[in-house]
């Protein structure tokens, strides 16, 4: 998969400064997500206040989930359900409220999934927290993915999970197969969250886009204070986009909802 990076100047409460894509002559550029959003977690403040285009990755039914995703929102930054499934390990606690298991029938994946899409307002897109076990599950995915096209999102693959069969069901259903690519803050000090955006900017001048993943939270002070300290580094090298422009424009995917959506 391959990488972007476009820096843009500003964002104002109307979206990006305008001349930010043509700020950069070689259109590379770099998705950042932020997962975890929606619990006030450390680093929240200092994501939204960011100068660049991010994605925020907000997990429904939590006591900022609203707040979260309408200052995001207003910052012009994209928003995206971060969607709490079952992963293979891990604590229960983790997932969160209204998450997707193994054991719920078809008509509960739907319900909870609609429900979580209500709940984010703003929301244009979906991926996934933590889910190593659901991401492998055809069944469950593809009810997941088809509740998506309908209300016109898309979905990232969070890639916790190196047989996920997201990409191939995305395809299969005329739906970007959009994954993640580099995990910032795996581990959570300065010195590698820097490695892996050197990783990502490299991979986004090689091949002209990279998706990362970060998050707010036990790493989200370090994650956002080296973020914001590679914004005037690549600013000459890569563009900063939100996941929805890489859809719209790598894979040439436009939002068609069949079913009303009540999230905006």
């Amino acid at each position: 998969m391959a990488f972007l990076i476009v820096i843009y100047a500003g964002i104002s409460a109307g979206g990006p400064t305008a001349a930010a894509s043509e700020s950069t002559s070689n259109h590379k550029r770099l998705a950042i997500i932020i997962d975890d959003v929606g619990n006030d977690m450390k680093g929240t403040a200092e994501i939204l206040a960011m100068p660049v285009k991010l994605t925020v990755a907000v997990m429904p039914f939590l006591p900022t989930t609203k707040k979260d995703a309408m200052a995001a929102h207003e910052k012009g930054m994209d928003v995206i359900v971060h969607m709490p499934m079952e992963p293979k390990k891990g604590r229960p606690e983790w997932l969160g409220p209204g998450a997707i298991t193994s054991n719920l029938t078809d008509e509960e994946v739907r319900s909870r999934v609609e429900k979580a899409i209500d709940d984010v307002p703003h929301a244009i897109g979906m991926n996934n927290h933590m889910g190593s076990k659901i991401t492998s599950d055809k069944r469950i995915m593809s009810i997941v993915l088809d509740v998506c096209k309908e209300r016109g999102l898309f979905f990232v693959d969070s890639r916790t999970n190196f047989r996920s069969v997201v990409g191939e069901l995305a395809i299969s259903k005329n739906m970007p197969p959009v994954g993640n690519d580099i995990f910032l803050d795996d581990q959570n000090s300065k010195q590698h969250i820097r490695k892996q955006l050197d990783l990502a900017t490299q991979q986004a001048i090689d091949k002209d886009i990279c998706v990362v993943i970060g998050h707010v939270g036990h790493s989200g002070m370090n994650t956002s204070a080296v973020i914001r300290e590679y914004v005037s580094r690549l600013q000459n090298q890569v563009q900063f986009v939100g996941i929805g422009d890489l859809v719209r424009d790598v894979w040439n995917w436009r939002a068609a909802p069949t079913l009303p959506t009540d999230n905006k």
